[in-house]
């Protein structure tokens, strides 16, 4: 029996896994603002487990922080 909290990950990750498939990016502020993810590594970390390859980028911003943007690698 699967939980609530099961089904809402499966969501995003479907969520997420369209949205890559489409040959976007997605970076965590995005995510949580589009799918109500709030933890987009660990969705990335689901992806990856079921196959997926996913790349990773450090953006920095002006101000010298620093976040991740994933994308679908294309083969």
């Amino acid at each position: 029996m699967s939980t609530l909290n099961d089904i809402n990950t499966k969501s995003q990750c479907e969520l997420i896994l369209n949205h890559l498939k489409s040959g976007k990016s997605i970076n965590p502020l995005y995510a949580l603002n589009q799918y109500g993810c709030f933890r987009l590594g660990a969705r990335i970390y689901d992806l990856k487990q079921s196959g997926y390859q996913i790349d990773k980028q450090m953006i920095k911003t002006e101000n010298g922080k620093k976040y991740a943007s994933y994308s679908l690698r294309v083969n």
